[in-house]
């Protein structure tokens, strides 16, 4: 039986089409992506992200916990601040890739993948038992936490208007905890998109309220409730991984070009040694955006091809809603990655030429 958000029932109220994401019964569209899309783009959007899973860690060996689990490094963030990490099998490929936040020296939480957070959290656990972390526990409490994301330039202006909390004050990658219309959150600068926005954190009881709450306010700022598929294409402009796709158990965060969040200089987290084999031998292949040069969309998993010979496969694609024209990310031969690089999509029975690009695909 696929899992429910708080929101189910007012996503159906709202007209939006519904699918199975992750394990989920989750809105895909509501007046259709391109407009949702614009929408967060020009003024603002607002996503049910409940489906999200949060993992606490507690105690005085929590950070020493954190630091064998991650491959950035914990130990530079302060209260209040968030930071993006992964965890790596020894291997060297991705677990998941996930948000840490640090609310005192010995408490943190995770923000982990929907479909991943059971196997991230019996990961933590196999990691914990086998380790001397004083005092640790780890907790998922995923079901005790709705997530909302409000992103896009008059998100601050929005969320203004339900809390008291000073947001000016709210740096980038940091958090507050403070009131959203009247219901303790966690109100964090974060997001998906590459807009101005926040990710917020409550209770599910009190999801329906804030969801309406913002809807009616922000409505004369062009506030619109947006889906999974526009939360794609936003994230995919960005360059933003979607695990599954640029990250998966056989991809690793170098690979995907996340290596500014790998610390080789950390000692002992898990994959380590691994991923600096391949920094020292050089990737065999990397992750690459893509324009198509004529008409065409390319998709996941449509093979890449240069002269003939095919180097690679596409792990997200789409028509991209600000720039007309389509884009995708693809894991190709190193040889093929260099920026200008002709190159050609397998779609359907055709060959559509496309070039290598510098990534994000819009600048923010």
């Amino acid at each position: 039986m696929l899992q429910k958000t708080p929101l189910n029932r007012l996503h159906r109220e709202l007209g939006a089409r519904m699918v199975e994401f992750g394990g989920w019964d989750m809105p895909v569209q509501y007046r259709g992506v391109i407009d949702e899309h614009l929408a967060v783009r020009n003024a603002a959007g607002l996503f049910d992200v409940s489906h999200m899973g949060e993992i606490e860690v507690r105690g005085p060996g929590a950070l020493a916990l954190i630091q064998e689990l991650t491959v950035n490094d914990a130990s530079l963030l302060v209260n209040g601040q968030v930071q993006y990490s992964a965890f790596c099998y020894p291997h060297g490929g991705t677990v998941d890739d996930v948000t840490l936040y640090r609310f005192d020296t010995e408490h943190f939480m995770f923000c982990v993948n929907a479909s991943n957070s059971d196997k991230d959290f019996a990961w933590m656990e196999e990691v914990l038992e086998e380790g001397d972390f004083e005092g640790v526990s780890i907790r998922n409490l995923s079901a005790d936490f709705a997530q909302l994301a409000l992103q896009g330039p008059a998100a601050d202006a929005i969320l203004g208007r339900l809390t008291d909390t000073d947001l000016g004050g709210i740096s980038y990658y940091h958090f507050f905890e403070g009131l959203v219309a009247g219901t303790p959150a966690i109100i964090s600068r974060t997001g998906y998109t590459g807009e101005a926005g926040f990710e917020l954190y409550f209770t599910p009881g009190a999801a329906e309220e804030i969801w309406t709450s913002l809807l009616e306010v922000g409505a004369e700022d062009g506030l619109a409730p947006v889906g999974l598929g526009a939360r794609d294409t936003l994230r995919l402009e960005m360059k933003y991984a979607l695990y599954g796709h640029e990250l998966s158990s056989e991809i690793s965060p170098l690979e995907a070009g996340l290596g500014w969040i790998v610390k080789l200089d950390k000692d002992g987290f898990i994959g380590r040694e691994a991923l600096l084999r391949q920094r020292r031998e050089g990737l065999s292949r990397k992750l690459v955006g893509l324009v198509l040069t004529e008409p065409g969309v390319p998709r996941a998993e449509y093979p890449v091809f240069a002269a003939g010979k095919e180097v690679g496969i596409v792990t997200s694609g789409t028509m991209s809603p600000s720039l007309r024209v389509g884009i995708g990310l693809a894991l190709v031969d190193i040889e093929q990655a260099g920026v200008g690089t002709p190159l050609e999509v397998g779609i359907r029975q055709r060959r559509v030429s496309a070039r290598v690009v510098k990534t994000p695909f819009i600048r923010k």
